[in-house]
């Protein structure tokens, strides 16, 4: 008799145990590539944020122009708002009449690490739950083919005569719970990857940018007491 050996065919007729373990797997797959498809689009949307503000805050336009700007966009780049929270601090330090150079440039540059913190926080939500998929995938679907053979060989103790053909089915059905935890793993660990990568070069940039930004607040910190900061001329 000719064993019909389809995907399908062998899910329908698997036990219930391992048809829900197939079940939660493929649950869980689509959940991880909505993730790869969202942090895809959204870290290709940071870097050309953070780039374009970056371009403009080196184009030598007035801090205090940037800031104004940044305080009315609803939304902006990670850099910008890092920058935001460090102009703000400056100025509000300034405001108190603080005139120690040091003071002045340690408050700002704790606002903006901390606003590095945040953004990065944010850049970096869900990358631990493609890494949990990447990492427990294959052994929930290990069980299920464990729990499938055990229920196969079961089925065959009271059977007087086994041959591999009685075999078979029962193998092949719970070794497709061990193919859907790769299916939901591997694409998982591929992406955690990239984008740990991407991530890691976004925050190298912002981090950058921080120094960067921390110099000019340095040379500004030296001058007399001003509303204003003078954005020296461009260095790019």
């Amino acid at each position: 008799m000719n064993q019909d050996f389809s995907i399908v065919s062998l899910v329908l007729h698997a036990s219930f145990v391992v048809q829900l373990v197939m079940a939660g797997l493929l649950l869980v797959s689509l959940a991880s590539w909505t993730v790869i498809f969202g942090k895809l689009f959204g870290l290709k949307k940071v870097r050309a944020v953070n780039e374009e503000f970056e371009r403009e805050f080196w184009a030598g336009k007035n801090l205090n122009d940037l800031y104004n700007d940044a305080g009315r966009r609803a939304e902006g780049a990670p850099m910008e708002r890092i920058f935001a929270s460090g102009m703000r601090e400056f100025l509000k330090l300034r405001e108190r009449r603080v005139t120690d150079g040091g003071q002045l440039l340690d408050g700002s540059r704790r606002a903006m690490r901390a606003s590095f913190q945040r953004e990065l926080d944010v850049v970096e939500a869900n990358l631990s739950f493609l890494a949990t998929v990447g990492s427990v995938s294959p052994y929930v679907g290990l069980f299920g083919t464990v729990w499938g053979i055990m229920h196969a060989f079961v089925g065959l103790a009271n059977l007087q005569q086994v041959s591999l053909a009685t075999v078979a089915p029962g193998i092949a059905e719970a070794l497709v719970a061990t193919a859907i935890g790769l299916f939901a793993a591997i694409p998982a660990v591929i992406a955690y990857n990239r984008f740990a990568r991407d991530i890691d070069r976004i925050a190298i940039q912002m981090e950058t940018f921080i120094e960067e930004f921390s110099n000019i607040l340095q040379r500004n910190a030296s001058q007399p007491v001003s509303p204003q900061v003078t954005q020296p001329a461009p260095l790019r």
